[in-house]
């Protein structure tokens, strides 16, 4: 079971939904990528507003799937949730909106809507109104996703097309690569002086790079990179480390990609942090940093919650 994409943004856009289509044209904005196959959950009424999303699970690890979404909700005290699951009309589907609404029913959480959409189609079941053949949308031209772009949130077309976002390139690579092989690692003093001096470029030079990443290997390197975020700073951080992990030779990849989930989950972006996660995890030895952030990510901890978790 792929663990849930679960977080409370750090600056949400406002988005007053009415209707099916506003709903569905949400979904893309606040995940940050359409979603494909997938159960997707919006709260309210809780300690925290926050968004979740697992893939449509088979029909033996749906319960898993709906534990893995409630569990979040309990614990912020959700009072009412919206689902939608973006999947065919088959067993799967049919069995997960079942569970979700049994399972939320018997924690008193309010299922305000249940829909699903599939090839351009929205369908609610037992809604008022709503034809048993589904109905036709275009969420492309909404008013939200025109906001989305005013406010500079990228919406991808699919979450594959957001890993991309963080493989190597080739040429940048080979570049550090040599530059590893004559460089010496950053103290950690060094590290948060770089980060500090790149931060608004967005990018360390290849010497500069090498060093940094040499330097993360160490623990206390990996504190200093994290001692110079800040919740206000948070975007800079994950174009600065976006293009760190992009050019990292492979055997030094796994560092800066758990700095990287750090610093997206710390600027709302739930889904890239997730994202930085499992390229963090592929990479090599399952480091500490790396597994803090799956946890904030699965429980849904709010960036508020910054200056508790870095103490």
């Amino acid at each position: 079971m792929t663990p849930p994409t679960s977080q409370p943004t750090n600056q949400p856009p406002t988005l007053r939904a009415r209707t099916p289509e506003d709903l569905l044209a949400a979904v893309p904005v606040v995940l940050g990528f359409e979603p494909q196959d997938s159960v997707v959950m919006l709260t309210f009424g809780g300690v925290e507003t926050f968004h979740a999303r697992v893939d449509l699970p088979p029909p033996p690890e749906v319960d898993e799937a709906v534990a893995l979404l409630l569990e979040p909700a309990l614990l912020h005290s959700v009072a009412r949730v919206v689902f939608v699951v973006y999947a065919d009309d088959g067993a799967a589907a049919r069995l997960v909106r079942r569970r979700l609404r049994r399972a939320f029913g018997q924690a008193r959480i309010d299922v305000v809507e249940m829909l699903r959409a599939h090839h351009g189609r929205w369908f609610a079941p037992g809604r008022p109104g709503a034809p048993p053949e589904g109905v036709p949308y275009d969420v492309g031209d909404h008013r939200f996703r025109a906001q989305a772009v005013v406010e500079g949130i990228v919406v991808h077309r699919s979450r594959d097309e957001l890993e991309e976002l963080l493989q190597s390139r080739p040429d940048a690579e080979a570049e550090v690569s040599r530059a590893v092989r004559r460089a010496l690692p950053s103290p950690p003093g060094e590290i948060g002086d770089l980060v500090d001096l790149r931060l608004e470029a967005g990018r360390f030079s290849t010497p500069e790079l090498a060093r940094v990443l040499l330097g993360l290997q160490e623990q206390e390197g990996r504190d200093a990179a994290l001692a110079a975020m800040s919740r206000d700073a948070a975007t800079g951080h994950v174009r600065l480390w976006t293009d760190a992990v992009q050019r990292a030779p492979a055997s030094l990849v796994a560092a800066p990609a758990a700095v990287l989930a750090l610093a997206a989950w710390l600027a709302g972006h739930g889904a890239l942090a997730w994202c930085a996660v499992d390229r963090s995890r592929a990479a090599g030895p399952e480091l500490t940093l790396a597994d803090l952030v799956a946890d904030l990510l699965t429980r849904a901890v709010s960036p508020s919650a910054w200056s508790r978790v870095a103490s």
